[in-house]
């Protein structure tokens, strides 16, 4: 897999990897900002703009923007994180220039209408009350604020009614300005394109918009809480989440981090967590760990659902897992089933060429470089049993993991 990375004078970054085999093509823009780069009073803000950014531009009203690529069977799409935001478009690749230049239209020349503006304000604030009927969504928003207390990588990426109902258009403008610098944007591009094409479309249109340069300080690694607390609240059944802060993408063993995760409690059903305790003893519908790393720091979490009594028995079968990873140091084989693992998972989510786009563009972003899957490949097989035991012992001492539940009235 051959990539193809393109540095513009203007500080824009295009990745291009061309798919032959395939008759569509994906792009989007990868940007740099995201909940994480909000003011305490701006929460909210970025996933707003998102939202606003199809409601106008200076050519297309949002009509013609929503039709654009629906009308030749094309999607456009976007989502925030806390640490970026992606405008993205699939479309067969005979549009490709339909689907590059509209993306580049929302994303450079939106002009956020106020009465637009107001509608989508309604639309976030009904999706916040969404949450409030999905305990563990509300479960764990109120478990990174408690973890990050006063930072922003604690606050949820939607903000809080009040707060999105009192954004105006100016407000909108200062964080787009302060943030959608092209220093800090990627525009990526897989699928049934050449590179002559992409080369054609950055001299013809991507070099041509304004530089920019990002002059932001607001992102600062946080401080972590300890607390355990259990909440009687309106739910059927007990929601416990327990976890810590961790590693970022910045630490080399980020790697191992994501296997370890992946052997615990990870998406295949042959996780420690969900075979000793979900099959073993049919305690729970839904156990999974995760590990979500950011630019300098991460997340560790374990999420659980059961009935109330069963509540201690899954707590003590977690701690047993978690201590059989610390104390006890995986075998050679089950250390090599778990790469294989792994790799396997890695392979087939990049067969899906959208995620791949995304994947790719978050890679350059990060990193100012994309690995090829040989790389990481062989940065999973150096992964030793050592370095899974003194991470284990370093992210499950008892004294940092937190713990938050939901129980019922």
């Amino acid at each position: 897999m051959e990539f193809d990375i393109i540095r513009l004078t203007n500080g824009l970054r295009v990745l291009h990897f061309e798919d032959k085999n395939i008759m569509t093509v994906h792009c989007g823009f990868i940007i740099n900002a995201g909940s994480r780069d909000e003011l305490s009073t701006e929460n909210g803000i970025a996933h707003l703009i998102e939202h606003c950014l199809f409601k106008g531009t200076e050519r297309r009203k949002a009509f013609h923007i929503l039709t654009r690529l629906d009308s030749v069977g094309g999607e456009v799409n976007a989502y925030t994180t806390k640490e970026e935001t992606s405008i993205y478009a699939s479309a067969l690749k005979e549009h490709f220039n339909r689907a590059a230049e509209l993306l580049v239209d929302i994303t450079f020349s939106s002009i956020f209408p106020e009465k637009e503006i107001e509608k989508e304000k309604s639309v976030i604030i009904d999706e916040i009350n969404s949450y409030k009927d999905n305990p563990d969504e509300m479960l764990m928003d109120e478990f990174e604020e408690r973890l990050f207390p006063d930072h922003a990588l604690g606050r949820s990426i939607l903000g809080t009614a009040d707060l999105v109902n009192g954004f105006t258009r100016e407000d909108i403008l200062r964080f787009v300005e302060r943030n959608y610098s092209t220093d800090q944007i990627v525009f990526t591009c897989v699928g049934n394109v050449s590179l002559k094409k992409i080369e054609t479309f950055c001299n013809n249109v991507l070099e041509k918009l304004p530089t920019s340069t990002s002059n932001r300080t607001n992102r600062t690694i946080p401080e972590s809480t300890m607390f355990r607390e259990s909440k009687k609240t309106s739910v059927h059944q007990v929601h416990s989440l327990l976890g810590c802060k961790t590693i970022g993408f910045d630490d080399d063993r980020r790697r191992a981090m994501v296997l370890m995760n992946n052997i615990l409690g990870g998406p295949a059903l042959n996780s420690r967590l969900n075979l000793n305790i979900r099959e073993r003893f049919g305690y729970c519908y839904y156990i999974e760990s995760s590990y979500a790393p950011y630019a300098d720091t991460g997340v560790f979490q374990i999420y659980f659902g059961t009935d109330k009594r069963h509540e201690r028995k899954v707590a003590k079968l977690i701690v047993k897992e978690l201590k059989s990873l610390t104390d006890v140091s995986l075998s050679d084989r089950v250390l090599s089933v778990s790469k294989k693992q792994l790799i396997g998972q890695i392979a087939l989510s990049q067969e899906n060429r959208a995620n791949l786009m995304l994947s790719l563009g978050k890679a350059l972003l990060q990193f100012d470089k994309v690995d090829q899957f040989e790389e990481i490949q062989e940065q999973v097989h150096e992964i030793t049993a050592d370095e899974i035991q003194v991470l284990a012992a370093e992210t499950f001492d008892d004294n940092s993991l937190a713990s938050l539940s939901y129980v019922p009235e």
